[in-house]
Formats: C-alpha cells, sequence, structure tokens
C-alpha cells in the first residue's frame, strides 16, 4: 500500500537514503530541506522537493500525510561546543515546532534520527537502550531533550514514535553518499587520502586498551540504517515512544578502517599517530536487539570492505562528476 510522507532533512546523508528507499517502495514523498547543509542533488527522482525549515512545517503539513521522518538537525560535535544556542534553536526548538504542526494536521506517527550522542562515554559495551544517558556536548543534549519531548508526545498526545539511535554509519547507496563539509567521519576522510586530497590520517592516540591501541568503533551502512526506518514506520504503535539502537553489534578500530581503505582502494594511506582526543571512548559498540526484535530488522552489509567499497565508488563518482 503506497503512503505519504513527508522527510525533513531529505536531502542530507541519511535523509536522502531513505527518502531513496520510501519512493522505491512506491510511496509519496516530500522532502523538506533548507539545504544549509543538504544537497539538491541528494533528492531523490520521484519525491518532491521544498525548500524550507523544518520550523515551517506547518505551512506543508496536512491530513493527508501518514508519518514525518525527521532528519533535520545541526550534527557537528565540535560545532555543538562553540555555538550550543544553534544547537537548541535548530534541534530542539525546530522539533517542537514540527510537533505542533503534526498535532494540527492530525499526523500521528513519527521516526526520529537520534544518536549515540546520548550515552556519552558509556560505562559498558556492547550499549543498550537501557544505558545511562549522559551527553558530553550540546548536540547529543540537544537529541536528548528531542527525545525526552516525543516520549511526552506519546504520552499526551498519543503520537506514535520511534527514535532511533545511530552508531556510526558510513557506505553509500547509489548516487546518495557521505558529502559533509567540513568532513569529521573517519571512513570519507581516509578516502581522501587515497584520492591525494589529503597527505595523510591522523590517529588519535594508539594506547587505547583495544588488541591495536586505537579505538574502537561499530560501523553500520547507510542502507541497512534506511531499511530500519521503513520498518519503524510499521512498527510505531499510538501512545508509545519505541527506542532503538542501530549498528552491526561488531566493532573496528580506526587501523583495520585505514588498511581496509588501502586494501579497497589499492592506494596507499600514509598515517600519523596524534595525542587523544578529550572525550574519544576506547570502544563504542552497539547492541541492536530491541531493533531486532521490536522492528524486525537485521543488518545484512556488516562487512567492513564492502562498507568501505561502496564509500569508494561514490567519492571516485563524486570526482568524475558522474550520479
Amino acid at each position: 500500500m503506497s503512503n505519504k510522507y513527508l522527510v525533513t532533512g531529505g536531502a542530507g546523508y541519511v535523509g536522502s537514503v531513505v527518502a531513496a528507499h520510501l519512493v522505491e517502495a512506491g510511496h509519496t514523498v516530500t522532502v523538506l530541506d533548507d539545504l544549509s547543509t543538504g544537497h539538491r542533488e541528494g533528492v531523490p527522482a520521484g519525491a518532491e522537493f521544498i525548500e524550507g525549515r523544518v520550523q515551517d512545517a506547518a505551512r506543508h503539513l496536512d491530513a493527508s500525510y501518514d508519518a514525518v521522518l525527521h532528519f533535520a538537525a545541526f550534527s557537528q560535535v565540535g560545532e555543538s561546543v562553540t555555538d550550543p544556542e544553534k544547537y537548541w534553536r535548530n534541534n530542539v526548538g525546530g522539533t517542537m515546532d514540527l510537533l505542533a504542526a503534526m498535532r494540527a494536521a492530525g499526523v500521528r506517527t513519527l521516526v526520529f534520527s537520534s544518536t549515540a550522542a546520548t550515552y556519552g562515554e558509556p560505562e559498558s559495551t556492547p550499549i543498550t537502550e537501557s544505558a545511562p544517558t549522559a551527553p558530553t556536548s550540546p548536540y547529543g543534549a540537544s537529541k536528548l531533550a528531542v527525545d525526552h519531548m516525543i516520549a511526552g508526545e506519546c504520552a499526551a498526545h498519543g503520537l506514535a514514535a520511534v527514535s532511533l539511535r545511530y552508531f556510526n554509519v558510513a557506505g553509500a547507496y547509489g548516487a546518495y553518499g557521505e558529502r559533509h563539509d567540513p568532513e569529521s567521519h573517519l571512513i570519507p576522510l581516509v578516502l581522501q587520502v587515497a584520492q591525494g586530497k589529503r597527505a595523510a590520517i591522523s590517529v588519535y592516540g594508539d594506547d587505547y586498551p583495544t588488541p591495536d591501541g586505537t579505538c574502537v568503533r561499530d560501523y553500520i551502512h547507510v542502507a541497512d540504517l534506511a531499511e530500519a526506518h521503513l520498518l519503524s514506520l510499521e512498527a510505531a504503535e499510538p501512545g508509545q515512544h519505541l527506542i532503538c539502537n542501530l549498528g552491526n553489534g561488531n566493532g573496528f578500530s580506526v587501523r583495520e578502517v585505514v588498511e581496509t581503505v588501502r586494501k579497497v582502494t589499492g592506494h596507499p594511506v600514509p598515517e600519523i599517530t596524534a595525542d587523544r582526543r578529550g572525550g574519544d571512548p576506547a570502544v563504542l559498540v552497539a547492541s541492536a536487539r530491541t531493533a531486532i526484535d521490536r522492528l524486525g530488522w537485521r543488518p545484512s552489509r556488516t562487512d567492513l570492505a564492502g562498507i568501505v567499497a561502496d564509500a569508494w565508488r561514490f567519492a571516485r563518482q563524486r570526482e568524475a562528476g558522474t550520479p
């Protein structure tokens, strides 16, 4: 059955891949994005595009929509430390406006793009949804505030909502991939070295209590992530706020990522060992048991080489100027 969805922030990395999956599944999709961090070419063919802010959702949302998928947030941790008000105003204030617009239009289902940054530095791994939430940045705090806001909306007004807490999203899906500016994610940064756009990759700390001394992170393919969003639309129940971690349950170290990029690309990737960064936990790995049990979701693209190969293909397409 075809449904109609509003995708806020649908011109960004994850939002564009989710929007593409929705279109491919035969749904009617409207992307609302102000293009402050998204890209017009990220909007999939077949989706309607409205250039605008999430705060303006009330102008476009009506009872014909079945649900909203909400990705419209600023997400740079470092920037959130130096400009916290930007994050509170957009991530929290914007979502408050969106929830009011949904309430007024009678749209009662929401899937929210949350983050593992809500947990801060974990006490143990793998991280479950019952782990203490202690974000270490205004970005993580803003996402946690939205989760609390959504929980209140569900209890008071019967909203059906699912918050998906991502770990390290990576890879690409066809013409849709990472194009952040500035780039802060490890895999595209290492690929930039392979492309000759960077001289070397900095490895921050090699004395962690891990097998090779470098930090270990859980990488999830963006297409697996997108599939979880479609399943969330089906799993959302009125008056309930379900929170699910999304990861592949395995960790890869920084040096494993660098070595995999070398093998996939065939290019040398010089590395420079630098001091640890403050607040970097040694290991961040997700337990996705709730998503498996409640959504019926299971990641299928868990091989690091495959994730890197998809990201490399997208990086070369961008460099060549081809879709």
